[in-house]
């Protein structure tokens, strides 16, 4: 039988590339959007779930194993991005990202871990991102939501090893999609003592994202663990210097690796 994936946000961006990538191996592909009738020409199934309502969230999964009887793979995508200094980023947008980038996520493995633990087999892979390895100037929100999601996934991996769950995490770096769209951005404020600075970072920021990796390759690394009998718990995938900048904050004095971000961020 064909295993049975859900992936949450999948309806552009990276969480589209591994589903559409997933249904041509063959899996049984669910992909989720808060809106999927606004979404054409897909080769898996779209359904609707919103991570912030929980009642989409298990009304999705009865639904999966109504017509499955199984659920074999969670990919946790769904997310969104936040930019801005934290002195003038509104505490109810932070509240927001910290809702779906995390606890969004915990409320979709709540959900399918009764699952997973009846069946004996499952596999977690929630998708955070390099950025949470460190903090970024006008990103930093941002990255501790996704560090919070490293070090809770973590956590799960140990807590339910017995059942014959394997939970992981996957880091991106930076990919040619859509998501500076989806964003919430602080705006640039006219009297802001940030002003100059986040302007000029906003621009990095777009810049990144356009000359990004292809999403594929976030699709062929997500296969790849799929198909790896002993996965490990973090992966990162982007460039080599996105990559090694992970190294050298484990090396380096930490006022040292901070004048090497601010110098890459014209700080």
């Amino acid at each position: 039988m064909s295993k049975v994936v859900l992936i949450t946000g999948a309806s552009s961006g990276i969480g589209h590339a591994i589903a559409t990538f997933l249904a041509n191996k063959n899996y049984k592909v669910y992909g989720t959007s808060r809106k999927p009738d606004n979404v054409n020409s897909l080769n898996f199934n779209l359904i609707p779930l919103d991570v912030l309502k929980k009642d989409t969230i298990e009304a999705a999964i009865s639904f999966i194993l109504e017509k499955e009887q199984q659920l074999d793979v969670l990919i946790n995508n769904a997310g969104m991005g936040i930019t801005g200094p934290v002195e003038e980023t509104p505490t109810a947008e932070i509240r927001t990202v910290f809702e779906t980038n995390f606890f969004g996520v915990i409320e979709v493995m709540k959900s399918a871990l009764p699952q997973m633990r009846k069946q004996k087999s499952g596999l977690i892979i929630n998708i955070t991102s390099i950025a949470g390895y460190m903090g970024l100037p006008f990103r930093g929100l941002y990255s501790a939501t996704k560090s919070a999601l490293e070090i809770v996934t973590e956590a799960v991996s140990m807590e339910v090893k017995e059942f014959g769950i394997q939970v992981v995490n996957v880091a991106p770096g930076d990919f040619a999609t859509n998501i500076a769209a989806g964003r919430y951005h602080t705006p640039v404020f006219e009297n802001s003592a940030y002003k100059k600075k986040y302007q000029e970072n906003l621009n990095l920021m777009d810049a990144h994202v356009s000359s990004g990796m292809n999403p594929l390759k976030m699709a062929e690394k997500i296969h790849e663990i799929m198909e790896t009998k002993q996965p490990k718990v973090h992966y990162k995938v982007g460039g080599f210097m996105e990559k090694f900048s992970i190294v050298l904050k484990r090396v380096l004095p930490d006022r040292v690796y901070e004048k090497i971000i601010m110098n890459h961020y014209k700080m």
